[in-house]
């Protein structure tokens, strides 16, 4: 269920905000915190009364909300462009 090592590089490498960024940046926790949120979102679907990985969703959601709204404090456009990349916010 979690993401892979292969998985994390190419979505680090796809958001990096520089060159020497090795998935620090919010833009790159926040895609990687999406793919987990979306691996786990399958999961509930088939195991609907797994309360522990529920949490851990919850927590994951909460944490990438916290990311998305200091992202868009320190640049509206770089937020746009985040939801628009990562298909968030229909």
């Amino acid at each position: 269920m979690s993401v892979t090592k292969e998985k994390k590089s190419e979505l680090v490498a796809a958001f990096k905000t520089s060159e020497r960024d090795n998935g620090g940046s919010a833009p790159s926790q926040v895609a990687v915190l999406t793919e987990r949120i979306n691996n786990l979102t399958e999961h509930m679907k088939a195991n609907h009364k797994d309360e522990h990985s529920r949490r851990g969703l919850l927590k994951m959601v909460n944490r990438r909300k916290t990311l998305l709204a200091y992202i868009k404090k320190k640049s509206v456009a770089e937020y746009d462009a985040l939801i628009k990349k990562l298909g968030l916010r229909k």
